[in-house]
């Protein structure tokens, strides 16, 4: 999402308080828990992301129970379609816990019976059991962080699974049930080569997953990677070798039946992410959790970023709030409309297929598509990087998706 220059700063007190405009409560929700807790670090991580506070763990979740009671009681809203848990790593979890938040989700939430809920895990971190107690407690995604085959790439992550954990676990997931299945791979890697690469993803897709997420790595500020590169010990990656990278992946993934519906995505048919598409779509989310963000009713916020302040602040909320906010909301601002116009271009012309349609657009926002951004879109499409659609929609072209950035940038 663009940055929100009216955002008040994380961790400021009282926490805001936007009341909500009663006219777009209609579309379903997604839910979204953050799960801040890892037993190592990753060195590429820039997440909001702790390591040795398993501690912390029992009165997080009883802080995340009440807060979405809280949430959900505050007036009317809509039901909610999809539920994701993300990290951190969510696997750290006991399987009791994550029974018990969706059960209250859908408790408060009216959470469809037919719900996606997906469950980010690091390989090598559940035994047949948990992966059991994950199914019978309505889980039915796995988001499985391979990141690399390649024993060395793992390293420089400081990642603590090898390529056969990967294979067990998602063994393992099968057994218990599980349908549907995501490994994530990082490429763009720092002395990576393409064939490093290549053998990586031959052995992702050996393990026949259903949906493939594929991130060029980012080094981030503040992580152990930017530490290196700034202290001379790792050479930057290489964005032409990275660019190279993503088009053979892209040819590959498409021989291998996996259709690429988003900029970074690829799924067998009926396995696109849904909580995913919901959110790029720019429809309603609510975010639970320290450092979890959050867009419904017109206000965006983001929570308070440390655990132990979340803590504190969910824990001491007895009344509701003005939907979509409790006491962990460190930042809030109402969005205009001309901002909502510009996350739902960001966001969707990341949908690689789909796009923007002007028709819902127009419905949702009661202008032309042409007459709000007709110079940009005319640039954009004069040099490449966007096309209409068989259906009239505005979409990247293969270019534009390898220039994202720049395309996006024209409507900030």
């Amino acid at each position: 999402m663009p940055e929100d220059t009216h955002l008040m700063p994380l961790d400021s007190a009282p926490a805001p308080v936007i009341a909500a405009p009663p006219d777009v409560r209609a579309a379903p929700l997604a839910l979204y828990v953050h799960v801040p807790f890892c037993q190592t670090r990753c060195t590429y991580c820039a997440f909001n992301t702790y390591a040795g506070m398993a501690a912390r763990i029992p009165p997080y979740v009883s802080a995340v129970l009440h807060e979405i009671h809280l949430v959900g009681s505050a007036g009317e809203h809509p039901p909610a379609s999809t539920l994701y848990f993300g990290g951190g790593t969510p696997s750290q979890l006991p399987a009791e816990s994550v029974r018990q938040i969706i059960q209250a989700c859908a408790q408060s939430f009216a959470l469809d019976p037919s719900a996606e809920i997906s469950f980010e895990m690091n390989p090598g971190d559940a035994d047949g059991a948990y992966f059991r107690a994950l199914r019978g407690a309505g889980v039915n995604r796995l988001s499985v962080g391979m990141q690399s085959a390649q024993p060395g790439e793992l390293r420089l992550f400081a990642r603590r699974h090898t390529y056969d954990d990967v294979r067990a676990t998602v063994q393992l997931a099968r057994q218990a049930g599980f349908r549907s299945v995501n490994l994530d791979l990082i490429y763009g890697v720092p002395g990576q080569r393409m064939s490093s690469w290549q053998r990586s993803l031959e052995a992702a897709l050996a393990l026949e997953p259903d949906h493939l997420s594929l991130y060029s790595l980012s080094i981030e500020e503040g992580t152990a990677l930017h530490a290196r590169l700034l202290g001379g010990r790792m050479t930057a990656p290489d964005p032409d070798l990275a660019a190279d990278m993503v088009e053979w992946a892209a040819q590959r993934l498409s021989a291998a039946g996996l259709r690429q519906y988003e900029i970074s995505n690829w799924a067998a048919p009926g396995h696109a992410c849904r909580h995913n598409v919901h959110v790029w779509r720019n429809a309603p989310y609510l975010g639970f959790g320290a450092g979890a963000h959050g867009c419904a009713a017109r206000v965006r916020y983001e929570n308070v970023a440390r655990p132990d302040a979340y803590i504190v602040r969910i824990s001491a909320q007895q009344e509701t709030r003005p939907f979509p906010l409790s006491a962990a909301a460190a930042t809030a601002a109402a969005l205009d409309g001309a901002e909502e116009m510009s996350d739902t271009m960001i966001l969707g012309l990341r949908l690689t297929e789909e796009g923007v349609d002007p028709a819902a657009f127009r419905a949702r926002f009661g202008r032309e598509l042409w007459d709000v951004y007709g110079a940009a879109l005319d640039r954009l499409l004069a040099h490449g990087l966007i096309e209409r659609s068989p259906s009239g929609a505005i979409r990247l072209t293969r270019r534009g998706w390898l220039l994202g950035n720049h395309v996006f940038s024209e409507f900030v």
